[in-house]
């Protein structure tokens, strides 16, 4: 949704972890299904992916006895490329292979997204990285970042057996990008071998024989493993002050045959007058939290002027603010939206809107209002000579001292 897909001639799915039972980050019940700023970590993790129209499928593999948790974590999705949910086995490596199976039963083939739910902070532009990085005919690439910490290695008894030069060393994180059937044959090889002690996918295919590839990784990408993970996080309440932004938008009606609306294609007897996609919803929304944030607004950001926006989704204007709310360690609390217009009739498509504006603002769709209303056939709206949009989008900060 936000920007054109990488240039890649394979079909792409995502394989979301969710299996783990988290014990050593505390709390009742698995970590994943735990809320870090109102929403289940796994809701967090799905956001990103779920966002980018390039995935044909969006595969999650949850613990046993884990369905109710996983049901409620998913509720206020409405996405057909969300697959039931796979029970996984006792390792994450069983796991995997369990979702793949699962994956190829579905007749899938192409590349595979593997990420880990307890990595919540994943940004939509880490998974295009990923999908680029493996290109068209690629094998194994994954997010790599460089070590900044001294590393020991220790014997058995503790003591210092050597120091790896660091500037060879990297650590790894996920969403790592695979060609679907290799993956799944070294799954299977190692299943067979009796080889279950992989505790990523990339080292699984080094032992299968593949190489493996990386690319820039995201250091906002931490993955939450101990309770105070959760704490650094935004686990626990912080104070937070309460930031209102709103947001206006109008374009003319020219010769086409469509608009596009809330990220919403409506079929409609005249097109608008843009240089983006012409979707004032979404120019508004993204003005309201640019406004929020005290941000410039939607033409600063992107002018106008500059022809790489020409054409381009508007949803990727709303990701771009969202993903700076988040950037500051913020939360959107809600989104209201006002389309005026006589025509096209907004009702049939509002809960699309809904959907599509949640998804790529990466909140549930309760966050998320949408009316529509006419001008009484007043002023230029009323002549149907365009369309216009008024939004209001309310935020929290965190609190800062000064």
């Amino acid at each position: 949704m936000p920007a054109e897909p990488p240039d890649n001639s394979r079909s792409v799915a995502a394989l979301v972890v969710a299996a783990g039972r988290g014990l050593r980050a505390g709390g009742d019940g698995p970590k994943q299904y735990r809320l870090l700023d109102g929403r289940p970590v796994l809701r967090h993790a799905l956001a990103p992916f779920l966002a980018q129209p390039v995935l044909t499928r969006i595969a999650v593999v949850i613990g046993p006895g884990d369905e109710a948790r996983y049901a409620d974590a998913v509720a206020d999705l409405v996405d057909e490329r969300l697959a039931p949910p796979t029970q996984g086995g006792l390792t994450r490596q069983d796991s995997v292979r369990l979702g793949l199976l699962a994956l190829a039963e579905a007749g899938f083939d192409g590349v595979v997204l593997v990420h880990d739910a307890a990595r919540p902070f994943v940004s939509a532009s880490l998974v295009k990285g990923a999908i680029a990085a493996i290109g068209p005919d690629g094998v194994a690439a994954i997010p790599a970042l460089p070590v900044t910490d001294t590393i020991k290695r220790i014997d058995a008894d503790g003591v210092i057996a050597e120091t790896p030069p660091r500037d060879r060393l990297v650590s790894v994180q996920t969403p790592q990008a695979f060609a679907f059937r290799p993956l799944l044959a070294a799954h299977e090889a190692a299943f067979a071998a009796g080889r279950d002690g992989f505790t990523d996918d990339a080292a699984l295919m080094e032992w299968a024989g593949h190489s493996v590839a990386t690319f820039p990784g995201d250091p906002a990408n931490v993955k939450l493993t101990h309770p105070e993970d959760f704490v650094r996080a935004g686990g626990t309440e912080r104070a937070f002050i309460v930031r209102v932004g709103t947001g206006y938008d109008v374009h003319a009606f020219t010769e086409g045959d469509h608009v596009w609306l809330g990220g919403v294609r409506i079929d409609h007897e005249r097109g608008v007058l843009a240089h983006s996609d012409g979707d004032v919803a979404l120019h508004a929304l993204t003005d309201a939290l640019l406004g929020a944030l005290a941000d410039g607004d939607i033409g600063t950001h992107f002018p106008p002027s500059d022809p790489q926006w020409r054409g381009a989704t508007s949803l990727r204007f709303l990701e771009f603010a969202a993903q700076r709310v988040f950037a500051r360690g913020g939360r959107i609390d809600f989104l209201d939206l006002t389309i005026i217009c006589e025509a096209p009739k907004v009702g049939p498509q509002r809960e699309a809107m809904r959907n599509a504006i949640a998804t790529t603002a990466g909140i549930g769709i309760d966050k998320v209002a949408i009316k529509a209303t006419t001008s009484e056939r007043l002023g230029f709206t009323g002549r149907k000579e365009g369309l216009a949009a008024l939004a209001t989008a309310t935020i929290r900060l965190p609190e800062t001292k000064g």
